[in-house]
């Protein structure tokens, strides 16, 4: 056994030799700072569209830094063996961002502090993704370029229900689906925060608009609704259920202004609009409808193929069309977006650009008719759902007739 003065003589060198292994350690700490918080609020659900299975969803950021943020980088990961699944580089990144954080300026992708901002994201795949666990790595720079990093947005995508297939909205052809998530006023990119949480109702909405094969969405006067070649078709019911709710009554205005949406209030901008009820969670809402032109009334059967109004020109809308997009809930802006498809059509061609609709361009069209089964259309494709699907294809060069 040591005697105490052994002890005594032990204790300083014992000391110095804890000092020695703490301070490096003290030393090399990083240092702590504030970045952003990565959220997922909504579990995605892929859809196949073209042939191919894509996952959207909005990763929202919030900026907890006293500093403004430059995201410079995203990264998603295969949480389980850190596989990158997508790497996004600053512009990439850029053209992904958006919501109210944003300054709105071209170009300008800085994120102030306490603002929020959303990444749009659509990932692709060959098969239909499951038992993937997701998780995001974003990287960003102060004003002085001095780097942050932040990593979140944990996501675990299983085995579930496939979106719910439908029956064709419209009859005949050719009809436009106009969409894209890549639009930053688009309807993937318009959050509602009207009851407490925000939500994406549109995000997976289209908006239906016929052409003729010259690619003209009017004959006539584009300012006369009468002219329009979808105007007061009949808008058909895309499954079995009940009738959730039906508005009728709102006035559709005396002209059209092509280009120029109709301003009303918030809770008007749905125009005449049905909700048929299919169950389980799954609401269809056709919106803008013709005014007095709605068959059905709130708690009524309907059955596939049945007429539940017209098309029309009501609510906020840049000119007559059908909206129509599926909720988990029988309220038009509080609600979450949900993915489905229709169990077939007939692919006939594409809109090269949205400008190119709009100045009623020629569509190109396909060498053949491509039938789809159990998809949702590519944004700006042209189809017929009318079976044989058959189409006079005309060069865009070949003058009407």
């Amino acid at each position: 056994m040591k005697s105490a003065s052994t002890f005594g003589q032990l204790l300083p060198f014992a000391i110095a030799l804890l000092g020695m292994s703490l301070s490096p350690a003290f030393a090399q700490r990083a240092p702590v700072v504030q970045t952003f918080d990565l959220r997922v609020p909504w579990q995605p659900q892929p859809v196949k569209v073209n042939g191919q299975w894509q996952l959207l969803y909005e990763l929202h950021l919030d900026n907890y830094a006293a500093d403004p943020l430059q995201p410079k980088q995203l990264r998603v990961l295969d949480a389980d063996n850190r596989r990158v699944l997508r790497d996004y580089d600053e512009t990439a990144l850029r053209a992904l961002l958006g919501g109210p954080g944003m300054s709105g300026k071209k170009g300008d992708a800085t994120i102030a502090p306490g603002a929020h901002a959303v990444v749009y994201l659509n990932l692709s795949f060959d098969e239909a993704p499951a038992d993937l666990h997701l998780t995001h790595e974003l990287s960003a720079a102060r004003d002085d370029g001095t780097a942050v990093q932040a990593q979140g947005g944990q996501l675990t995508l299983r085995h579930g229900p496939a979106p719910v297939v439908f029956s064709p909205p419209l009859r005949g052809g050719y009809w436009v689906a106009i969409y894209d998530s890549a639009w930053p006023r688009g309807h993937r990119r318009t959050l509602y925060a009207v009851n407490g949480a925000v939500h994406v109702p549109g995000r997976f909405a289209v908006d239906w608009i016929k052409v003729d094969a010259q690619g003209r969405y009017t004959q006539g006067d584009p300012t006369d609704k009468n002219h329009w070649l979808g105007y007061g078709e009949e808008v058909l019911a895309v499954a079995d259920g009940r009738i959730a709710a039906a508005l009728d009554g709102m006035p559709e205005p005396a002209k059209v202004d092509p280009g120029k949406p109709t301003r009303v209030p918030l809770q008007d901008a749905t125009g005449n609009y049905v909700s048929l009820d299919l169950g389980g969670g799954h609401y269809v809402f056709y919106e803008h409808l013709k005014t007095g032109s709605i068959t059905v009334k709130a708690g009524q059967a309907v059955h596939r193929g049945d007429v539940i109004g017209r098309l029309g020109y009501t609510g906020e809308t840049t000119g007559p069309h059908l909206h129509m997009h599926v909720a988990d809930a029988n309220v038009p802006l509080d609600a979450e977006g949900l993915p489905y498809a229709f169990d077939q059509f007939g692919w006939v061609g594409s809109y090269a650009s949205i400008g190119d609709f709009g100045e009623q361009k020629h569509w190109l069209p396909s060498a053949s008719v491509v039938v789809r089964r159990g998809e949702l259309p590519a944004p700006l494709s042209v189809l017929s759902f009318t079976p044989p699907y058959v189409f006079k294809a005309v060069s865009p060069t070949t003058k009407s007739p």
